[in-house]
């Protein structure tokens, strides 16, 4: 694995809060990992906070519901957030892109929410493969990874 790679998904990692696979061969992935993550993400400039609400501000913006909720998932695993700035944003969002886009967002974290407690009252941690699933799903034009397709 070359040191853009390697970057890459450790910023990937990072950002998503869990341990994404390395899938070879994938344009779409490879573009992601080495160019999103690898360049832009770890730019200085920004924290990862400020990125986070500019991830979940422009996903909001063109409605990707999924996109949204493994952000605001994200957000709360890395202490970037809280569940009141998540659900504040989508308030303040709501009036600058719409009530329908607005309610999205809300929908997305209030999910995210009831799914994190849920979870800590069981005593489990989030779903990882479903996490894992929907990223690649993203990131790789609807590939899953065999390793988490199990």
């Amino acid at each position: 694995m070359d040191e853009l790679r390697r970057k890459g998904l450790e910023k990937m990692n990072e950002v998503y809060g869990w341990e994404m696979p390395n899938i070879e061969g994938d344009p779409y992935f490879d573009l992601t990992v080495d160019h999103l993550f690898g360049t832009i993400w770890t730019r200085p400039g920004l924290s990862m906070r400020d990125k986070r609400i500019m991830t979940l501000t422009a996903v909001t913006a063109v409605g990707n519901s999924e996109l949204a909720e493994i952000q605001a998932n994200a957000a709360l695993a890395n202490g970037e957030l809280t569940e009141d700035e998540l659900k504040e944003m989508a308030i303040f969002l709501t009036h600058y892109l719409g009530f329908p886009l607005g309610s999205k967002l809300d929908g997305a974290v209030s999910k995210v929410i009831k799914q994190r407690r849920k979870a800590a009252a069981e005593g489990k941690g989030e779903d990882r493969k479903a996490n894992v699933n929907a990223a690649v799903r993203m990131h790789s034009g609807g590939t899953v990874h065999p390793d988490n397709d199990k």
